[in-house]
């Protein structure tokens, strides 16, 4: 691929808790990316992706109409590059909770919007804020309501701290440790996830009153201390955290847990081997994984495709 490269991202914590103001840790995994291209724009894919950026053309044409003191764009060379077979050629999976459309958002972004903030300028938190709105309101289009972080961390291609919906950040976090057990890893259910009947399910759960709170008190209070001890390198403390979240998450979040994987969660739990957590939506895609013995949790989980993504 040339051009500028557009990341996928993982969210290692505060799936469905940053819709409710709990903390979170985005970080871009450069396993997987995509570029804008014209060149071999013959095979089947690159015509979907032509005829997908088609539709996408007239939706931003709608958003600048509606908020032109947000974002504008050249839309001259964008429909003459569209009309030229444009296509998104991307490794990213789709539906696998490490944003496909997030990469696209911000490769249309980085090359058509005018007056854009850079990666290079001094990013204050009114900018981040900025192009998390203006990144929302671009890949609502894919996904019905869109919080633009996915697309903010592939621009970027920095890890990002959201201390809360108004409140986000880049941070580093502790270098890797290549020659460490420990391990955040991917585990590929094999099925396409979909994002917007997951959030559907989740607005649902949400009219009750014993999951408001359940999420507040126990999901939200873990989640924000599973991203306190990553930051700071507490790795001890982070994996107690770890299990009370995976154990909220599978009494909570059924639906969200493909079926086949309720044993396999509860397993870890259970042995403290490894701990199961939604990557993203959930209903398929990925499921992350951590553990503090990625060849132990690799042998466990012999029947399955594993990615390290990260090592303590």
């Amino acid at each position: 691929m040339k051009g500028p490269l557009f990341y996928s991202k993982i969210l290692l914590f505060g799936e469905y808790g940053i819709i409710k103001d709990s903390k979170g840790l985005s970080i871009p995994y450069n396993f997987f990316k995509g570029a804008l291209k014209t060149e071999d724009s013959s095979s089947e894919k690159a015509k979907r992706s032509n005829g997908a950026l088609r539709e996408f053309v007239g939706y931003l044409e709608m958003i600048q109409k509606n908020s032109p003191d947000l974002v504008t764009f050249d839309f001259e060379t964008l429909k003459r590059d569209v009309n030229d077979g444009m296509y998104f050629d991307s490794s990213i999976p789709q539906g696998y909770g490490v944003g496909s459309s997030g990469a696209l958002v911000a490769a249309i972004y980085d090359k058509y919007a005018t007056d854009k903030i850079t990666v290079l300028e001094n990013l204050t938190r009114e900018k981040l804020l900025k192009l998390k709105k203006i990144f929302g309101k671009m890949e609502s289009f894919f996904h019905g309501k869109s919080s633009g972080l996915d697309p903010l961390n592939s621009y970027l291609s920095l890890p990002i701290l959201i201390n809360s919906q108004d409140n986000i950040e880049s941070t580093s976090i502790p270098s890797q440790n290549t020659k460490g057990k420990g391990a955040v890893f991917l585990l590929d259910s094999g099925i396409t996830g979909e994002t917007a009947p997951m959030v559907q399910i989740f607005m649902e759960k949400m009219k009750q009153e014993g999951f408001r709170s359940m999420l507040k008190n126990q999901f939200i209070k873990h989640t924000d201390a599973c991203v306190e001890d990553f930051v700071n390198g507490n790795v001890k403390s982070l994996f107690g955290n770890l299990k009370q979240l995976s154990h909220i998450v599978l009494d909570n979040f059924k639906p969200m847990i493909p079926k086949k994987f309720h044993q396999l969660w509860k397993q870890g739990i259970e042995s403290n081997d490894y701990y199961l957590k939604l990557c993203g939506s959930g209903g398929g895609g990925y499921i992350l994984g951590f553990t503090q013995d990625i060849d132990k949790a690799k042998s466990i989980l012999k029947d399955y495709q594993l990615e390290v993504v990260y090592n303590f």
